[in-house]
């Protein structure tokens, strides 16, 4: 269950507030992945007793679903994309992002986002989408963040996508296009995005 469906009223005046957690967590997910992020040490980054935070999580997992929400709601990048009318902007916007918080693809494929930045920008697709023409658009929001995610979990790969060889014995069509393409995440997202937005 997510954090968002089962938000744990306030009961004491001096309860660590949400905000800081959620940061905390974003901060330590940021600077070592998933592994890093634990009670303990959101607890240590706050200079709080462990404890003290159950007061506002019902269990660690809310820390992911309060870092993913976070992360997303102070990028200024793709702020500023969710309120222009381009969808591919938007959805480009939302590919970088996701590169830079390499975990967020991690998290997104353990607990369905659901918090406000998240309901946000679904909406800003969904709405987008509508716009198009999109005679489905949930299902279009679901095809396009989905590409967006896989795009962005392979992104940081590119590099050792370059080094490796092919063995052509094996494939040899594609061991000849491997040693002439030049792969940029970027320009891969970009051509998807444009395939995916013209059917």
């Amino acid at each position: 269950m997510s954090y968002w469906n089962h938000r744990k009223p306030v009961k004491r005046t001096r309860a660590v507030d949400v905000a800081q957690i959620a940061h905390a967590a974003a901060q330590l997910l940021d600077e070592g992945g998933l592994h890093a992020l634990t009670v303990r040490g959101v607890a240590e980054r706050l200079d709080v007793a462990p404890s003290s935070l159950y007061s506002r999580l019902s269990s660690s997992d809310d820390l992911f679903d309060l870092a993913l929400d976070h992360a997303l709601g102070h990028d200024a990048d793709l702020q500023a994309a969710r309120s222009e009318a381009a969808l591919q902007g938007l959805m480009l916007a939302y590919f970088r992002h996701l590169v830079r918080h390499p975990w967020a693809c991690q998290v997104i494929a353990m607990r369905a986002p659901r918090g406000p930045n998240y309901l946000q920008l679904s909406e800003r697709m969904c709405a987008l989408l509508i716009n198009l023409g999109s005679p489905d658009p949930l299902g279009d929001a679901y095809v396009l963040s989905n590409f967006v995610i896989g795009s962005a979990t392979t992104a940081p790969i590119t590099g050792h996508e370059r080094e490796t060889s092919v063995d052509a014995r094996l494939a040899p069509e594609y061991a000849a296009l491997h040693g002439k393409y030049r792969e940029d995440p970027e320009a891969v997202l970009t051509s998807g995005l444009k395939a995916l937005l013209s059917r």
